[in-house]
């Protein structure tokens, strides 16, 4: 079995989207939708430690990464728009059933699919991606507030996000000193040489106040849960400063089976705890798909 990863490109609807892959097709398959402000090289690690037993297929979302950034004139920037595309990525490539890892931005463009095609759902992976109102912390009220009235002052005070600094601590921001180490410096770097290109510092802006369009979505996800009680694992880096951790007792009111697990990481928790993030995927993968 190959451990390869290939790097590819599909057209959905006229864009070019590039996309990971490794593995097997014939295997259980896993889509893996990343977060802001990354793409799908947040993903090569793991790809490689699991494509010997599963399919795994890890997209960037238009305007990220290495898949096209077309005009706003031609592509709405919204968590549907993206969703759709990504929805119709699965279908292009022969993804009919397959578990989704969903993390920060990749959370509920992951659950908007999952809502379209349940059908297509094998296990649901949550890492530090938010689905309750008690996830948005008070960090998030001037945002809220941003949304609900604009004003070209208070937009002024929130975009210190979208600079390099601010992709920078991204990563960092909440970590103790000790796992510093542990965060790639390449991956705020490729993260930013991509934001800085014309527009789409812009783009970003617009579609951090389309995250509003996911706080509403909150409740239709979570009938989901209910109706269609899929398998879910919950992993929590308990130092995220972006998605509070009283976001993870949420999942059991609504999928009572929910595995739930803090690990002493942050928000990307895939850089700092890889190896008990890896060992407890493994064992719910082969508890729910027979891998």
């Amino acid at each position: 079995m190959t451990r390869q990863i290939l790097n590819k490109s599909v057209k959905v609807d006229g864009i070019d989207i590039f996309y990971r892959e490794a593995g097997d097709p014939r295997n259980p398959a896993l889509l893996l939708l990343h977060g802001f402000p990354t793409s799908s090289i947040m993903f090569k690690n793991l790809m490689t430690a699991l494509a010997d037993r599963y399919y795994l297929v890890a997209p960037d979302f238009p305007g990220f990464g290495f898949s096209a950034f077309p005009d706003k004139s031609s592509f709405a920037y919204t968590f549907e728009n993206i969703a759709a595309c990504i929805d119709k990525l699965t279908d292009a490539i022969g993804m009919r059933r397959f578990s989704v890892f969903l993390h920060d931005y990749g959370c509920p463009i992951g659950l908007r699919i999952c809502v379209r095609h349940p059908e297509k759902i094998a296990t649901l992976i949550f890492q530090n991606g938010n689905t309750y109102d008690e996830g948005m912390g008070p960090e998030w009220d001037p945002y809220k507030d941003y949304w609900a009235h604009p004003t070209p002052e208070k937009k002024a005070k929130l975009t210190g996000f979208l600079s390099e600094e601010g992709v920078r601590t991204q990563y960092t921001s909440g970590l103790p000193e000790a796992l510093l180490p542990a965060v790639s410096p390449e991956l705020w770097m490729i993260d930013w040489d991509l934001m800085k290109r014309p527009g789409n510092i812009e783009m970003q802006w617009e579609l951090n106040c389309d995250y509003a369009s996911n706080v509403r979505m909150f409740p239709v996800f979570q009938e989901y849960f209910r109706a269609h009680q899929p398998p879910a694992l919950v992993i929590w880096g308990r130092y995220d400063v972006f998605f509070a951790i009283e976001e993870v007792d949420c999942y059991q009111r609504d999928l009572p089976d929910v595995e739930t697990h803090l690990v002493d990481g942050g928000h990307w928790a895939l850089e700092t705890n890889f190896d008990e993030v890896l060992s407890l995927m493994e064992n719910f993968l082969s508890a729910n798909t027979g891998r």
